[in-house]
């Protein structure tokens, strides 16, 4: 919602001032540098993408336009899920959680939380590393390893159309310049003309060179910055089950466990202590009376 937002102010600081100064918005629409500039961006990046990519670029547009999922709310449901596992595999013991972890859909556990089962990622990884507990094949060392191979796999995926859009927002001003060249020589063309009518020429041909900066800096490079930040939160929440398994791997109790991944938020999102101990007290209230 913010990049919407932000696209409406860079659109109207620039236009509004533009007429202010006594210039008119007929001497801006040049429809043919928009279709050469956006054209050959487009062009650009497909020549330098693949499928996967492309596919990944496609995925990433609404989530940088839509509200973060990754917030306080989803967090506090994400521990207090944690903490009721752990207790109950603490308690009962690593098999007892084996059937909600295999099918967390029909789970009486899982379905008390629905900001996280709405997560395809975040329950493929707590219910991956679940069952290699379970398994008991691998020592905490080894799975910290392997769960940190598989963030930076992620990571790398989704900075993938970070860095397309990136490089495109590079290349729009050359992609400007180049439309402004071909303006000016379309004007050198028409040099028998009167100097009004050169004049117009040329000044359109600056349009090209205007709209490649303008696109660059006030949309796509802000956009880029938008996907980044959404990748950014989809691997910190990985990061927060990461440390409070391995926490509890290590022998430290639930509560204890859970406030090691409450201390890997970032602080926009992070439960107070007070907040996470009240809210897992009420999750272990709940767990006991079902």
């Amino acid at each position: 919602m913010f990049i919407i937002l932000g696209y409406l102010i860079v659109a109207a600081g620039v236009f509004v001032s533009f007429v202010a100064m006594g210039g008119h918005m007929g001497a801006l629409y040049q429809p043919f540098e928009f279709t050469l500039i956006g054209g050959a961006a487009l062009g650009a990046y497909i020549a330098s993408s693949n499928g996967a990519s492309i596919k990944l670029l496609l995925e990433a547009v609404p989530k940088a336009i839509k509200r973060n999922p990754y917030g306080k709310s989803l967090y506090m449901e994400l521990m207090a899920l944690l903490y009721v596992l752990l207790n109950k595999a603490r308690r009962d013991g690593l098999m007892s959680i084996e059937s909600d972890i295999e099918d967390p859909k029909a789970s009486a556990i899982f379905t008390q939380y629905p900001l996280v089962q709405q997560d395809a990622k975040i329950m493929e990884f707590l219910t991956d590393y679940l069952r290699i507990m379970i398994s008991g094949n691998m020592n905490s060392f080894e799975i910290e390893t392997l769960m940190d191979q598989e963030i930076e796999a992620l990571h790398n995926e989704h900075h993938s159309p970070v860095n397309a859009v990136r490089a495109v927002a590079d290349g729009l001003p050359a992609f400007g310049i180049v439309a402004a060249v071909l303006g000016v020589v379309k004007a050198l063309a028409a040099v028998d003309q009167p100097p009004a009518v050169l004049a117009d020429l040329i000044s359109k041909a600056m349009v090209g060179t205007f709209l490649g900066i303008l696109l660059s800096y006030g949309f796509c490079a802000p956009f880029a910055s938008a996907v980044e930040r959404q990748s950014v939160a989809s691997i910190k929440v990985l990061e927060c089950i990461k440390v409070t398994l391995l926490a509890s791997m290590n022998g430290y109790p639930p509560p204890l466990a859970v406030e090691f991944g409450r201390k890997v938020l970032f602080s926009s999102v992070r439960p107070s202590f007070s907040e996470l101990e009240a809210h897992v007290r009420q999750a272990k209230n709940q767990a006991a009376s079902r």
